[in-house]
């Protein structure tokens, strides 16, 4: 198999990451320069469809595309460590924190970065007013986040699963335009801590 990705970018961090945590060497990478516009060349766009990163190619030519799509495929081909829910409970509530954190903050977050900073007005463009109406709706869901990890040592319980990677990946990449998690949030900046911590925090980096 070969995953198209590309450094930094959140999307394709999100596989990177699971693809760490469960030590799946035998995946080729393959990185794609969203600034360069290698995503926009015929042949990339002849092979995956869209202009889109990430996209798995497997063995038999079929390509999988959407960051989360690609991660439940992982899952089933390497099972441990499980990252969404073994009990039908675990899996709905996986799911539902990680929509919860994919829509309220990382969508959010990425909008802001894609819309503010200017390293990124190559790809499209790029709005002011939307990147704060993204911001404010990012720091709208914050106390959400904050209490559940009050209760939990991680966000849909108490083991890491995809609803955090998707969260701390959002956070990561908006520190691009400095937003940082407050102060008085002690719940989240010891979760965040924890994340950084891990080793497969480094993929896609």
């Amino acid at each position: 198999m070969k995953l198209y990705f590309s450094k930094r970018a959140p999307n394709p961090r999100r596989v990177s990451w699971v693809v760490a945590e469960k030590g799946a060497a035998d995946l080729e990478q393959i990185d794609i320069d969203l600034l360069k516009g290698d995503h926009q060349t015929p042949e990339y766009r002849a092979k995956v469809g869209l202009p889109t990163v990430p996209a798995l190619e497997l063995d038999d030519g079929a390509v999988i595309t959407e960051s989360l799509a690609i991660c439940r495929y992982l899952e089933a081909l390497y099972p441990e460590p499980n990252l969404f829910g073994h009990t039908p409970r675990q899996v709905a509530m996986i799911e539902m924190w990680t929509r919860r954190a994919e829509m309220m903050l990382a969508t959010p977050l990425m909008l802001t970065v894609r819309h503010s900073h200017p390293a990124l007005a190559v790809l499209e463009k790029q709005s002011p007013e939307v990147a704060q109406s993204n911001r404010t709706a990012a720091e709208r869901s914050l106390r959400l986040f904050e209490t559940q990890l009050g209760a939990h040592a991680f966000i849909a319980g108490d083991t890491i699963s995809i609803a955090d990677i998707v969260a701390y990946i959002g956070f990561d990449f908006a520190r691009m335009v400095k937003f940082a998690i407050p102060d008085d949030m002690p719940n989240l900046t010891r979760w965040a801590a924890a994340m950084r911590e891990r080793p497969a925090a480094k993929a896609g980096v």
